[in-house]
């Protein structure tokens, strides 16, 4: 898959994104009831654009997405299709996300991407043992919480 070329009338292209964003405010909110929801939209909205989603998955507090997206679209068009249209269609399917997340406002602002080129294994892995990292992170640090403004205690 990695020297998989696409074609467009005039052109072949391989053009694969790793792609970060997260909820407004990192809330935790992408394991519970919704997401399943979410999953179906960013497959239906990709399938829309001609994207193709290689890899993905969803932490509990952001998302990540190995994507081939044709040339003719800018990857910055295409995050903010993907949070925008994600953001409207989950509101509409859960109306008592207004109340979480007043003013239609979903994701954060902002998303990280970086180019793949010839090291898509590496990516697929790497987004494939995120969470598995994470969760072994948080049982080997164990973090004594101190209030700023009252000094060591």
């Amino acid at each position: 898959m990695a020297n998989k070329t696409n074609e467009l009338s005039h052109s072949k292209w391989v053009c694969k994104y790793h792609i970060v964003f997260t909820p407004k405010y990192r809330r935790k909110i992408i394991y519970n009831q919704y997401r399943e929801d979410l999953i179906e939209i960013f497959k239906r909205l990709c399938s829309y654009k001609g994207v193709e989603i290689i890899e993905g998955h969803m932490m509990p507090d952001h998302v990540h997405m190995l994507l081939s997206i044709p040339p003719k679209i800018a990857i910055s068009t295409f995050v903010g299709y993907l949070k925008g249209k994600s953001a409207l269609q989950m509101f509409d399917k859960h109306a008592n996300l207004k109340y979480k997340f007043g003013n239609r406002h979903f994701w954060a602002e902002g998303y990280y991407v970086s180019t793949v080129g010839l090291n898509e294994a590496t990516v697929k892995k790497y987004i494939a043992e995120q969470e598995k990292h994470d969760i072994a992170l948080d049982k080997l640090s164990v973090k004594e919480y101190e209030d700023p403004f009252k000094g060591n205690k």
